[in-house]
Order: structure tokens, then C-alpha cells, then sequence
């Protein structure tokens, strides 16, 4: 399955994971480190919804959730 809003287009984006080890210069240490950094994707909350289109016509597709709370899709 695509994670792809049909709508605002919206879709998963890479990004990463980053560990710090060590105790913070705040609290009385010398600073944290990065000790590791490895990717990952930030996924969109897309729902499969039953849509009416401009034309009457009924069809399914993946809309994002953002776009179903802003009334961008009225749903059948």
C-alpha cells in the first residue's frame, strides 16, 4: 500500500533516530554525545474512506486524516 493522501498528497518522509549517551552540562555532567544515528520514516495517518466526488460518483480512496477534520473530503 502507498501511504499517499489522494487529497493533499501527503506521503511518508525519512528522518532519523538519534542516540545521545552522557549526562546533560545542566545537571552537572559534560555534555551528551551522539553515540548513533540510524533512519527511519515518518508515516501519515492515511485512512481508506468511501468519498463522493463533484460528479456524484462514489469511490474509495486514501485521504489523510488532516484532510478529513479540515472538511476537504465529504465522506458517503
Amino acid at each position: 500500500m502507498a501511504r499517499i493522501c489522494a487529497i493533499t498528497g501527503k506521503r511518508p518522509t525519512t528522518g532519523s533516530i538519534i542516540h545521545r549517551k552522557g549526562q546533560s552540562k545542566k545537571s552537572g555532567g559534560i555534555g551528551t554525545h551522539v553515540t548513533k544515528s540510524t533512519k527511519r520514516l515518518f508515516r501519515p495517518n492515511v485512512q481508506r474512506v468511501r468519498v463522493k466526488l463533484p460528479s456524484g460518483q462514489i469511490k474509495r480512496m486514501w485521504v489523510s486524516v488532516k484532510a478529513i477534520k479540515a472538511g476537504l473530503v465529504t465522506k458517503a
